[in-house]
């Protein structure tokens, strides 16, 4: 099952080789909540991993984002000692307003998937 929630990254931890075959990254959101003239803080902490890895980045420090993810519930068993984690896997950040300081596309950016050798102006429809 897939949730959503949206906050203010706060936090965002290099990516971790654990092994040769697995890579984790952590980030962390603040979650604030108004109860009249109350305000609350949450901070979550997400983790990233494998090709996930490269969705977040440190442009996105104090970024309001909205964080689609899952839940994941592990065992761990340790010297007759039972343990239960709770990881919430995220797959997908999504900026919810641009970036500091960037400015809206220009329209020499509309054509920059183009070959190089294309002429940009006479290969469009109009």
């Amino acid at each position: 099952m897939a949730f959503e929630i949206s906050g203010k990254v706060i936090d965002i931890a290099p990516v971790n080789q654990v092994s040769d075959k697995f890579k984790k990254r952590e980030f962390v959101i603040e979650k604030k909540e108004t109860n009249g003239a109350s305000v609350f803080s949450d901070y979550i902490k997400f983790q990233l991993v494998q090709d996930k890895c490269d969705l977040i980045n440190e442009s996105f420090l104090n970024e309001e984002v909205k964080v689609s993810f899952n839940v994941k519930g592990n065992k761990w068993d340790r010297d007759g000692k039972t343990s239960y984690f709770t990881n919430l896997d995220a797959w997908r950040i999504e900026r919810l307003q641009p970036q500091s300081g960037n400015q809206e596309s220009r329209p020499a950016d509309r054509f920059e998937d183009l070959p190089p050798d294309t002429d940009e102006l006479s290969d469009l429809p109009f």
